[in-house]
């Protein structure tokens, strides 16, 4: 039952949206938690295994459609992964169990919670998909986004469902609710409503300057995305889907695009730089670069064309600066954990470019035509640490390409397309968004998406880009003031409930 109902809550984030669900969900949760006693811990694990079973149930698609992986050892690899992660909020519904009684769940949970969360979004590179903030991107809660980001949505969501998990326990044993805990539901609602007033603010302003930028979707299939004889055929491709839009400001090709290595397509690259400099334009596409010399491999994004600083005086040459090495590296995918032993287990640990170097934390912003783009490649854009680290008072957009292909037509990349609109309405920045097969999308500066491809067909997809000014407190402070605020909360739950013992 309860792995059911943890499970339920996939409904909760894209493509379903329904945003309503935790306030659901999550006090049922905390009413079974409120009952136990020796137990916790497992009803907590079984919840939360649920969650993620079906909220990344997605992944299983690459591990035994494109991994090579028989389907029961996929279903274990799944199992292990999502048992894994279940750890997380199991731990923190322990702790709070253990250590704290019931009625100060509301000052202490939402800090735990955090802390956490901020630990499964950083160990072992980290996996920080499916934060139970994202679900209110649509909701009541969704106005105080560009204040104190997805992190502390995610801790405000938790505050308000614990009270009233906790009054349906008081309800269940005394059939009334304590007038501390009407209080708490009352300071809940303030929240809500709060938020859909916030949501009405604008804290960016659109500053007048229009750019044009075409997305290419090139639906290039998984299964011969490395086949060599193939590389021809799918830059050709690109070209063409590209011809006719050399009038836009700025064309953006997905992640590794350009199925060769860079060293070995310097001639089409000198032929995309030398056409998007004579028709003043830029582009911009993913490619793998291996340095020969130091044997290391990144996944890249080049910029090529006019960058409207160095105007065409400096061509593409093989090594240029306007370009970003991703960091975040995706495990198994692009780097394997002791993979002397994992790569002889199955084809999955030995995948084409699965041996990647890591780029800096921070590195340049990518230049294109006017634009100062913040990049991310694939899941990066679930890190608002890393986004942010990388703005500069000259970012005018944040730029994220990605190929979805490996987890075919599932909820994956919806829920991967909710993230960066999450990021664009945190940093009040427009999101452009470039995939191989989908969701290709335009997201404007409060997180809504203007423009947007049809999965699996090969499209571009144009449209006229609102830069815009200022800044958001999120943007400018980033997550210490909710540490502090949970922070103080947590100090007094701990102070009341030393009280109480005494």
């Amino acid at each position: 039952m309860l792995f059911i109902l943890g499970a339920s809550l996939t409904f909760a984030f894209a493509p379903f949206k329904a945003w309503w669900l935790p306030f659901i969900v999550l006090p049922l949760w905390f009413f079974v938690q409120s009952q136990q006693t020796k137990d916790s811990f497992k009803t907590a694990w079984f919840f939360s295994f649920g969650y993620f079973a079906a909220g990344i149930s997605w992944i299983h698609v690459s591990i035994s459609v494109h991994g090579g992986v028989p389907l029961i050892a996929s279903i274990g690899m799944m199992s292990v992964l999502c048992a894994y992660l279940a750890l997380f909020p199991a731990f923190a519904m322990w702790l709070t169990n253990r250590f704290f009684d019931k009625q100060f769940w509301p000052l202490t949970l939402p800090l735990l919670w955090l802390v956490l969360e901020f630990a499964r979004a950083h160990f072992m590179t980290g996996f920080p998909w499916l934060s139970i903030g994202y679900s209110q991107l649509h909701g009541p809660l969704s106005g105080w986004i560009p204040l104190i980001g997805e992190i502390g949505v995610s801790a405000i969501l938790i505050l308000i469902t614990v009270n009233l998990g906790l009054m349906l326990n008081q309800f269940q044993t005394s059939k009334r609710v304590a007038s501390n805990q009407l209080q708490a539901v009352f300071v809940g609602l303030i929240l809500c409503v709060s938020g859909v007033v916030l949501d009405k603010v604008d804290w960016t302003q659109e500053s007048g300057q229009v750019k044009r930028v075409t997305m290419v979707q090139g639906n290039i299939e998984q299964t011969i995305r490395w086949v060599p004889e193939q590389d021809r055929p799918t830059m050709q491709k690109y070209w063409n889907l590209s011809s006719e839009h050399w009038d836009s400001d700025l064309i953006i090709w997905p992640e590794a695009a350009i199925p060769k290595l860079e060293i070995a397509a310097t001639d089409y690259l000198e032929l995309l730089d030398k056409k998007a400099t004579e028709t003043n334009t830029a582009l911009i596409t993913g490619i793998v670069d291996v340095n020969y010399n130091t044997e290391k491999i990144y996944n890249n994004l080049l910029s090529l064309g006019n960058d409207e600083l160095n105007k065409n005086t400096i061509p593409y040459q093989y090594g240029h600066k306007n370009r970003f090495a991703k960091h975040h590296l995706l495990p198994i995918g692009e780097f394997v954990p002791f993979e002397s032993i994992l790569r002889k287990l199955a084809p999955i640990f030995d995948l084409p470019m699965s041996s990647f170097t890591r780029g800096s934390y921070v590195q340049p912003n990518l230049l294109a035509n006017g634009m100062t783009l913040t990049p991310a490649i694939c899941f990066e854009i679930a890190f608002p640490s890393q986004i942010s680290a990388n703005l500069t008072d000259q970012t005018d957009a944040i730029i994220t390409v990605s190929n979805d292909a490996w987890f075919g037509d599932s909820h994956g990349p919806h829920q991967h397309l909710e993230i960066a609109q999450m990021r664009a309405k945190e940093f009040g920045l427009p999101v452009l968004r470039s995939t191989n097969t989908g969701v290709t999308a335009f997201v404007d500066h409060r997180g809504e998406i203007t423009a947007l491809a049809p999965q699996f067909e090969d499209t571009v997809l144009s449209e006229n880009v609102l830069l815009v000014t200022g800044k958001t407190p999120y943007r400018q402070l980033g997550n210490l003031p909710v540490y502090i605020f949970f922070l103080i909360l947590f100090a007094v739950g701990v102070v009341l409930s030393h009280r109480k013992i005494k």
